[in-house]
C-alpha cells in the first residue's frame, strides 16, 4: 500500500462515524463483535457435530450393517476381492467401531483418522479390483473425516492423558 493510500485510509477511518468503518452493520441493533464471533463459533461446532452424527449413522447403518448381516451385495464384493466372509466381517466391525467412536468425544479425532485410512484402502480396492466403479465415494467421505480429525484434534491430548493414567 502506498503512503498516500495509507494516509487516506487512516483519515477516512478517523473521520467516519462510529460503526461505519467495519462494514458489518455494527450500528444500532446489532450485537458486538465478540457476541457475533461466539455465535459463529457455536454454529460451526453444531455443524461439525451434525456431520459427525450423519457420518456415524452412515458408517453404522449403511456401511457396516450390510457387512455384519452378510447381505448378498456385501458378500459378492468381498468374494470378488478374495477376502470372503472373514474380511467382510472384519471391515464391518471396524466400520461399526469407527461409527460409535465418532460419537465419543475423547475418541472422535482418532476415529475420524482411522475411518479416513479405511477409506484410502477402500479407494485403492475400488480402483484395482472394481475398475474404479464407485471409487469417488471413499474420496468424498475422506473430506469430512479429515475435517473432523483436524478440528477435534484437541481430544487426542485428553486421550493420551487417559491412556498414560491407565498404563
Amino acid at each position: 500500500m502506498s503512503e498516500t493510500t495509507a494516509s487516506l485510509a487512516a483519515s477516512a477511518t478517523a473521520t467516519a462515524p462510529a460503526g461505519a468503518t467495519s462494514g458489518t452493520g455494527s450500528g444500532a441493533g446489532s450485537a458486538p463483535a465478540p457476541a457475533r464471533e461466539e455465535r459463529r463459533a457455536r454454529r460451526a461446532r453444531i455443524a461439525l457435530r451434525s456431520v459427525q452424527v450423519l457420518l456415524a449413522l452412515f458408517y453404522g447403518i449403511a456401511s457396516a450393517l450390510p457387512k455384519l448381516i452378510a447381505h448378498p451385495s456385501a458378500s459378492e464384493g468381498f468374494d470378488k476381492m478374495g477376502w470372503g466372509n472373514g474380511g467382510m466381517y472384519t471391515i464391518g466391525a471396524l466400520e461399526l467401531a469407527g461409527a460409535i467412536a465418532l460419537l465419543v468425544p475423547v475418541l472422535q479425532s482418532v476415529a475420524a483418522a482411522a475411518l479416513g485410512a479405511l477409506m484410502v484402502g477402500a479407494f485403492v480396492v475400488q480402483v484395482v479390483v472394481f475398475d474404479g466403479q464407485n471409487a469417488a465415494t471413499p474420496l468424498i467421505l475422506i473430506v469430512p473425516l479429515a475435517l473432523i480429525a483436524w478440528k477435534r484434534r484437541a481430544s487426542n491430548t485428553e486421550l493420551l492423558r487417559w491412556a498414560r493414567r491407565g498404563a
